[in-house]
């Protein structure tokens, strides 16, 4: 159910992000989770998400930033991306149009991070 393209793993969804498929797609966020890698979750195919589809996401988002991983949620549209705003989470949870835009957002985050712990650095000393 994942794709990986270098420091990054695509993890799909299905057509339907619901009580029936939860435990499947957290199963599989989850596995993908590792320090230094990024998981990019691929809605582009979610016709139909429930609230325990946005519970699966925003507890994977949870168990990522406990375990030091980067999540973000990729190509959520239509039904889907109205079931995020409605719940609020849309605006919360990390998004970005395309894998490619999220690993730009992870390199820019890594510089901004990096520059901090310089500047931090600099002034301590």
């Amino acid at each position: 159910m994942e794709d990986k393209l270098n420091d990054i793993v695509v993890v799909p969804m299905p057509e339907r992000l619901d009580s029936t498929t939860s435990a499947e797609v957290e199963a599989a966020v989850i596995a993908a989770l590792r320090k230094g890698v990024g998981v990019v979750v691929d809605g582009s195919r979610v016709e139909y998400m429930s609230a325990a589809g946005v519970r699966v996401l925003v507890d994977a988002f949870r168990k990522a930033n406990e375990q030091g991983g980067r999540l973000v949620l990729c190509r959520f549209t239509g039904v889907a991306e109205d079931c995020l705003a409605v719940s609020g989470f849309g605006s919360l949870l990390p998004s970005a149009g395309s894998v490619e835009e999220a690993r730009r957002k992870w390199q820019s985050e890594a510089a901004t991070r990096h520059a901090e712990r310089l500047r931090h650095g600099h002034n301590a000393g």
